[in-house]
């Protein structure tokens, strides 16, 4: 698919981009060719393929799912400016 520089023109409109007649020219020539190259990608016949998240089929090392820190909520609790019933308070921003 080839565009023309009125198709770039629009879409930089559109983008709201201000482009001169030589970043048009450029941008046109670079969209062409991405639009070529998926063009070129969906001329392949990938019927028997199955779709796949990876290109590997590899799985993540899990660490164990344990406490490492003890429990400090009274310790914070107790410097906050504001608590109440074990929540803190804040002051209201949204009317």
């Amino acid at each position: 698919m080839s565009l023309s520089t009125d198709d770039v023109r629009k879409v930089a409109r559109l983008a709201r981009l201000a482009m001169n007649d030589e970043e048009i020219e450029a941008a046109r020539s670079q969209l062409s060719g991405i639009f070529n190259l998926i063009e070129e990608m969906q001329a392949v016949d990938t019927g028997g393929i199955a779709p796949m998240s990876h290109a590997q089929d590899l799985s993540q090392r899990l660490r164990e799912d344990r406490v490492t820190e003890s429990d400090q909520r009274e310790r914070f609790q107790s410097i906050a400016p504001q608590v109440e019933s074990g929540l803190y308070l804040v002051p209201q921003v949204i009317e």
